[in-house]
């Protein structure tokens, strides 16, 4: 009885809910509180389901459920919590993917790192990307496989048990006390993990993390489609555009990038950075077996980047993270001449993860200079030559500059971009990633694409057919959002000369650095420097209060950059960098522009705010 309730409310939610659970990445950004983002959703969600609320209105006014599709969104929490309803389980413990491999890989990344075993039960056949052999010399992974008829054969086991079985309908479970965690896998939609058993919930945060990091929660479009097979409307069925829309898409980024190579493009920008990782780690282990595999990564980047390849390097002993300092007074090239020589000396292999324009002062280096660091060929401590480097090059901020193709600056040296796909490319529309080398490294390549297949973390129907429609109308854009953001640069040197501001020069831009983001270092009093800093940390947030309370409809609370229209404010140190360390986070302003926005008023609410200080 209270099944059917909880079932036609889910009806009357699908009929209802607004339609930027489906369109955005993230809902109602004016109603966030990032410390309560992963409970505030369903607690107000579930207050709507006992008054048996399911108005427009009332799901519209419910506020941002998590950051980003990776870790999850409206109707990622509805599934989620309706399967939990239904099982007599913690909203938390039921967590949903894109992917059909990760949430094992989720798994066993736990028990690698507690010592404790795992055995994968399966009805029927895993799924088609999971490669057993791969994953226990490249990952490190340790477990047994079993094949099963159906989960009632599951037996008790010294460690976690998992069942996986291929699903219609994502919420079916045969409850079997001797099974830790249910997978159910759906081949068009993604899978749904269910944490049984209290003794196993604290597996819930470090499974979330890996969705948040290493893959994204299944797309709204799909838990939409879960949705209506959960209240008994029909399947999915399967998407005749894919191929079209992917090869569109592919046409687009070789014509961007000028690059030479085949486009990889995954679920997101870190689903992406996961690939590349694991590819040069198992290219490594073939081609330079037994040495030490060093990722040189900026210690104040992008949060996500350092977290991740410090959580790779946690799984693997013969993989360390160095730090590369290239903001705030360092000089990249120096930076990475000095680490390079000690690596060379060690007869290590360096890959090197950098942003260009860096996050979030928006430095290029001297890139004939950064050529040269790159290409110079070094000694290990014995003479031998040392093992070249790969440049990992993440220009999600400038995605138009031309780095990897037949004679371009990077062409001659062994590097791969990337970029983030809920930015510029699908004008926050979606998620996604791509990534594309130069000739240089087509054998990288062929293993990044293997471990992007093996996560089954590469981009969806729905995430290829937004990126064919954006693509093509990306490079405008990016011209038209660095106009404005020059021209607001340029208001603020007037009305505020005593504040500081990263931006490209007027001659970076002219070499085709046009990006449409910058940050801003207020200015600041006080007799002491911690007097100092918290008066400039309050000024930050005034600022960005003033402008998202003036502005709604244009100026959000938000990290997102290239987006389709307004303008989005951020404080890098809690948004960005979350987990950076405490003294390389940035307590400054990220502002990020689009070419639609009204900038004139953005110029006068900001005059407002000089006049105040």
């Amino acid at each position: 009885m209270e099944d059917n309730r909880m079932l036609n409310y889910i009806k009357e939610v699908v009929e209802h809910m607004p339609m930027d659970w489906l369109n955005l990445t993230t809902h109602r950004l004016d109603i966030y509180d990032e410390k309560l983002a992963k409970t505030q959703f369903l607690e107000q969600f579930e207050i709507l389901f006992n008054d048996n609320n399911a108005s427009s209105k009332s799901l519209d006014n419910l506020p941002t459920a998590y950051d980003y599709i990776r870790l999850g969104h409206p109707l990622s929490c509805v599934l989620e919590w309706a399967i939990a309803h239904l099982h007599q389980l913690k909203p938390e413990n039921v967590i949903s993917f894109s992917s059909l491999t990760v949430p094992i890989l989720a798994i066993l990344r736990k028990n690698l790192l507690t010592n404790k075993n795992t055995q994968i039960n399966y009805a029927g056949e895993l799924p088609s990307s999971f490669d057993a052999e791969v994953i226990k010399r490249v990952y490190g992974y340790k477990f047994d496989l079993k094949r099963v008829e159906n989960a009632d054969r599951v037996t008790d086991f010294d460690g976690s048990t998992i069942y996986v079985s291929k699903q219609d309908d994502l919420s079916s479970i045969a409850p079997n006390p001797n099974i830790d965690f249910f997978i159910n896998t759906h081949p068009q939609l993604g899978s749904v993990l269910l944490v049984n058993g209290g003794d196993n919930d604290s597996y819930t945060s470090e499974i979330q993390h890996v969705r948040r990091r290493e893959s994204i929660a299944m797309t709204p479009v799909n838990c939409l489609a879960a949705l209506k097979v959960l209240t008994g409307q029909p399947p999915v069925g399967p998407d005749t555009n894919r191929e079209t829309n992917k090869a569109l898409v592919l046409d687009s980024i070789k014509a961007i990038t000028g690059s030479p190579t085949k486009a990889l493009v995954g679920s997101s920008g870190l689903s992406i950075q996961y690939a590349i990782m694991m590819g040069l780690i198992h290219h490594a282990q073939i081609n330079h077996t037994g040495k030490a595999i060093k990722f040189i990564v900026p210690p104040n980047c992008y949060g996500g980047t350092n977290d991740q390849a410090r959580r790779v390097a946690a799984c693997n002993e013969n993989v360390e993270v160095v730090d590369l300092a290239v903001d705030g007074g360092n000089d990249m090239v120096k930076s990475l001449d000095i680490v390079l020589a000690k690596i060379a000396k060690e007869d290590a292999i360096p890959y090197i993860i950098a942003e260009i324009p860096t996050n979030p002062r928006v430095e290029v280096p001297d890139l004939t200079k950064l050529k040269a660091v790159l290409s110079q060929v070094r000694k290990t401590a014995n003479g031998a030559t040392a093992i070249d480097p790969v440049f990992i090059l993440d220009q999600t901020f400038c995605p138009n500059v031309h780095f990897l193709g037949e004679g371009e600056i990077l062409s001659t040296v062994r590097t791969i971009s990337y970029v983030s796909g809920s930015k510029f490319p699908s004008g926050g529309k979606c998620t996604a990633g791509y990534c594309v080398g130069n000739t240089k490294t087509e054998a990288l390549m062929d293993k990044i694409e293997l471990h992007l297949s093996l996560c089954d973390n590469e981009a969806t129907n729905l995430q290829y057919e937004l990126l064919a429609k954006q693509m093509p109308s990306m490079k405008q854009r990016i011209s038209d959002a660095y106009t404005n953001t020059r021209e607001f640069v340029n208001f603020i040197h007037e009305t505020l000369p005593t504040a500081k501001i990263n931006f490209v020069s007027e001659e970076l831009a002219q070499q085709g650095f046009t990006p449409s983001v910058f940050s801003l270092d207020l200015p600041t009093k006080g007799n002491t420097a911690e007097e100092k800093e918290a008066y400039k940390r309050a000024l930050n947030l005034k600022l960005i209060n003033l402008m998202i309370t003036e502005i709604p409809n244009e100026s959000k609370y938000c990290v997102s950059y290239g987006q389709l229209k307004g303008c989005y404010w951020t404080i890098p140190a809690t948004s960005t960098q979350g987990t950076t360390k405490e003294g390389d986070k940035d307590y400054i302003a990220r502002v990020a522009l689009s070419a639609n926005m009204d900038l004139e008023l953005h110029k006068k609410v900001f005059l407002d705010f000089v006049r105040e200080i």
